[in-house]
């Protein structure tokens, strides 16, 4: 059936193609997060372990109600590593050391990282393809993103 919810079909595609970006990105964060609580070691590694699997927990929310946002557009979300891994700007894991302060600055790096495009898409969503709903989504997003950033960075002190 025809989604009709008042966004043209092209907008709703490249939007969904955006959206399709970030659900990748969200991903290699997820799975990096993942490897920080499940890797990490040194003083301080329960407080780290546990910090990381609230931030993996909160990731995997974000993650569903992206795929979810791109199936209300009227298209699929991409759902395979191969895919994820071909629509990310973010790298996987870089240091080969497991402490807790390297994992802290790569994903305060990715976090603020997709802040950053999130940031940018908000306007391109409003003004270039008329979707107020997802341009609040990823208001969202971005807030979601700052304080999880924060709870970083304070790790850093």
């Amino acid at each position: 059936m025809k989604t009709e919810i008042g966004i043209t079909e092209t907008n709703r595609q490249l939007i969904s193609v955006e959206m399709s970006k970030i659900l990748a990105d969200e991903n290699v964060l997820y799975l990096k997060t993942k490897n920080a609580h499940w890797n990490v070691e040194g003083a301080g590694f329960f407080e780290m372990h546990t910090f990381f699997e609230i931030q993996f927990g909160q990731l995997d929310t974000v993650i569903d109600s992206i795929a979810e946002r791109i199936r209300t557009l009227g298209h699929f979300a991409p759902a395979t590593m191969k895919s994820y891994l071909a629509l990310t700007h973010l790298t996987e894991k870089q240091s080969e050391d497991n402490d807790g302060q390297g994992f802290v600055k790569e994903l305060l790096a990715d976090h603020q990282s997709i802040a950053i495009i999130l940031r940018e898409h908000i306007k391109s969503f409003t003004e270039d393809f008329h979707d107020f709903g997802t341009a609040d989504f990823i208001t969202g997003l971005l807030e979601t993103h700052e304080k999880m950033a924060w709870f970083l960075r304070a790790h850093l002190k």
